[in-house]
């Protein structure tokens, strides 16, 4: 097959027992270190090719960077479709959840659920054994951790071990490392909480579960954001716009709205996911309350230096968001102070994986 580099219009051959079937392939201009994308999903097969007609002639493909990509509803449509690849949300995290929710359901019948899940087990007697939850030591079984912890802190270590790997990626397109992602996911189910707390404690488990898995919409669309990195850089180069900006221009939607789309996968409860939603821009939410909350929190970590990206620093808080959780600007300082000594606690005792 040819491929011809659409920058410096060089023309490679590559031999077509090198190219995987039915896939997409990169390849890197060795002229002009452009990236080369190909497209093998819509090449015909060996057969197809055989039956064509004799009295044409068989031509090479070439291939170039500047081909047009799938982007709006194409492209999100097309993901969809194929949600049996994308990132499952462990069980026991699912059945966590709908324990906590019901109004009739105990101690026993949660730390039950972690008993049974052995790896699970073990990971949450580590984290009720640190010292950020305070029983450094002192915790023999998940019995044990139940009563010493109370059942909203169980359900927390649950969702913390549960989603820990899921959010375990080094997204390239994002440019975020795994613990990068981590570190942020933590910043933001922790400061999540503490808000959520100051107007209900009862509220806090919610925030918190929606506050860590808030940009999972990321780990589904990194590949398509790599691939269309040289796009994102354009956009983004004379340093006024945002990469949430960015994909919506290049991509026809952002991450948010694809973690919505995970939230309805995995049948996340309305408010959490809608609140995922529009984490962003939560004046668009009509008044939920946890897609302020979100929000807030997201501020918080990024200004504190727990980014999710290369452009963090041009976070902005939307107008009207204090107001609308009842706080002023005395209230934000503390609520500062709470999430830097939470997080720096937790990451020392949670690791990422």
């Amino acid at each position: 097959m040819k491929i011809k580099c659409s920058k410096c219009n060089k023309v490679y051959k590559i031999p077509d027992e090198k190219l995987p079937a039915g896939k997409k392939y990169a390849v890197q201009c060795p002229a002009c270190k452009n990236r080369i994308v190909i497209d093998l999903q819509s090449q015909p097969t060996q057969k197809q090719s055989l039956n064509t007609s004799k009295s044409v002639e068989k031509k090479e493909t070439v291939l170039s960077l500047g081909q047009k990509r799938p982007s709006g509803m194409t492209l999100k449509y097309g993901i969809l479709r194929s949600l049996g690849d994308l990132p499952a949300m462990p069980h026991i995290v699912q059945k966590a959840q709908e324990i906590i929710a019901k109004p009739d359901s105990n101690l026993k019948e949660l730390s039950s659920l972690i008993e049974i899940e052995q790896a699970i087990a073990t990971r949450v007697l580590k984290l009720a054994n640190s010292t950020y939850y305070g029983l450094s030591g002192k915790v023999s079984s998940v019995q044990h951790a139940s009563v010493l912890l109370g059942y909203k802190t169980l359900g927390e270590l649950i969702t913390v071990a549960g989603i820990s790997g899921l959010m375990d990626k080094n997204l390239n397109g994002y440019d975020l490392s795994s613990e990068d992602l981590w570190r942020h996911s933590i910043a933001v189910a922790v400061g999540s909480r503490i808000i959520a707390g100051r107007k209900d404690p009862e509220f806090g488990n919610e925030a918190f579960f929606a506050g860590l898995v808030h940009d999972a919409g990321k780990v589904v669309l990194d590949q398509h954001v790599y691939e269309r990195k040289d796009d994102f850089e354009t956009f983004m180069g004379n340093g006024q716009h945002t990469f949430l900006s960015a994909e919506k221009e290049i991509l026809g939607f952002d991450h948010s709205e694809m973690a919505f789309e995970l939230c309805q996968k995995w049948q996340i409860p309305s408010n959490q996911s809608d609140a995922i939603k529009f984490h962003h821009c939560p004046s668009k939410s009509e008044g939920n309350e946890l897609a302020y909350i979100l929000h807030l929190a997201d501020f918080i970590a990024m200004m504190n230096g727990y980014g999710a990206g290369q452009d963090s620093s041009m976070y902005q808080m939307e107008e009207g968001t204090l107001e609308f959780l009842s706080l002023q600007d005395k209230d934000l300082n503390d609520i500062q102070s709470q999430v830097i000594e939470s997080v720096e606690k937790m990451l020392q005792e949670i690791p990422s994986g």
